[in-house]
């Protein structure tokens, strides 16, 4: 056996038979699909439990409003301490009471800003990778414990570490990832970026407990009205149409006839109704939701009432249509195109050229908030995005600013 890997398996000198069966075991039958490193299992069920710190109050920093009892307890607490000793404390004192948690770990990047690694490893030490996914696995598990039912985890990562820490969350925490929030810190910037390509943002990794969910925004309820004095309150017109095709979805495409009017609709290629019909059910199938006839049945497919309306009474005169472009458009894509099915169809029946809409009413809205999007605008783009639920905070170089004010200079990056 050579030095090295001599070296390598230094760390299994003195250990019993139990030991080494069960690190043996757990190489041979554990390996999964998925994120992988290095670590020593009995050493990290040790650390758990070995060397407990417990904190010491220190009164002179200590705030109690004057209208508090001596002898209540203080409503907020700061631990100061390394982050291991003070997770497993709380553990022990708050385990399944804490709602929100947001940690800025450090980034794995080989620099100084992280003395647990700089210790032992190079920055262009791949071993370095399993020290920093190990590090984070005995704290996130730790924190895991804290949650609530509805509880959330909110952890910052650059790009180069992104997917490492994803999957490690994915472990620690299945089946619970919610999403990422996506946060400029910075306006462009080039620096230490051969490629011109800037890194001028960071990742929040958000994994949440079943019960969790955003607040949101207040939804904007001004394009509600009930000009027509509906019974059944405030509505506002909206879509008929899914992104899908008529070939992603043949059976959401079929024509849509107006009884009253005996107008008839052809569907949109690129984007085929959202409701289905009744005549397209198979024998046994059934509904999710409402079918358009029915919808038409309570006066929710508003059909137009002014437009220009053609009849075609050969085919040479649709195909004719078709090549000069004077067919229904969906904005400037025409509707009706050679190459669609059952062309003949719309031989000499009445084809409306506007689109129906549906009638949505404010009462059967799900929500009352619009969800919140993942991407965090600077403040000083504030208003510039035409998404207008989008988070807002300042950038590196605006919160340095406020600390210089606060503090009088650079107290801290």
């Amino acid at each position: 056996m050579s030095g090295s890997n001599s070296n390598s398996f230094a760390h299994l000198d003195g250990l019993s038979a139990d030991q080494l069966r069960r690190l043996l075991v757990e190489r041979l039958t554990q390996q999964k699909l998925g994120l992988y490193w290095e670590h020593d299992s009995l050493d990290r069920d040790r650390a758990i439990n070995e060397h407990v710190v417990l904190p010491r109050v220190v009164p002179e920093l200590c705030h109690r409003d004057a209208d508090d009892a001596a002898t209540a307890p203080f409503p907020n607490l700061i631990i100061e301490g390394d982050n291991f000793d003070s997770l497993r404390l709380l553990r022990s004192t708050h385990g399944g009471k804490i709602r929100v948690i947001y940690i800025d770990p450090p980034y794995n990047t080989g620099n100084k800003d992280w003395v647990y690694n700089d210790r032992y490893v190079g920055h262009n030490d791949r071993w370095r990778h399993s020290l920093w996914l190990e590090f984070l696995y005995r704290r996130l598990t730790l924190a895991r414990d804290l949650l609530t039912p509805d509880g959330v985890i909110m952890v910052s990562i650059n790009d180069e570490n992104r997917s490492r820490l994803e999957l490690l969350m994915d472990e620690v925490f299945p089946g619970r990832r919610l999403g990422s929030i996506t946060w400029r810190t910075r306006q462009g910037s080039n620096a230490d970026q051969s490629c011109f390509l800037s890194v001028d943002h960071e990742h929040v990794l958000v994994y949440g407990n079943s019960e969790f969910a955003f607040n949101g925004f207040d939804k904007s309820y001004e394009m509600y009205g009930n000009p027509d004095k509906d019974p059944r309150g405030e509505w506002r017109t909206s879509d008929l149409t899914l992104g899908f095709s008529f070939k992603d979805r043949p059976n959401l495409y079929y024509p849509l006839v107006d009884e009253k009017t005996g107008i008839h609709y052809p569907p949109n290629p690129e984007r085929i109704w959202v409701y289905a019909t009744e005549t397209r059910l198979k024998d046994g199938q059934t509904l999710q939701a409402k079918s358009m006839k029915a919808f038409v049945r309570l006066g929710q497919i508003l059909f137009p009432q002014e437009q220009r309306v053609v009849t075609w009474k050969t085919m040479e005169e649709l195909l004719a249509a078709i090549d000069a472009g004077d067919v229904p458009k969906s904005g400037k894509s025409p509707i009706l195109r050679r190459d669609l099915p059952n062309l003949d169809y719309w031989v000499g029946k009445p084809v409306g050229f506007a689109r129906p809409q549906f009638k949505r009413y404010k009462a059967d809205l799900k929500n009352q908030t619009q969800p919140l999007s993942s991407w965090i605008v600077p403040s000083f783009e504030e208003g510039t995005y035409e998404a207008e639920r989008n988070l807002v905070s300042s950038t590196n170089q605006e919160g340095a600013r406020q600390i210089t004010e606060v503090f009088g200079d650079r107290a801290f990056t």
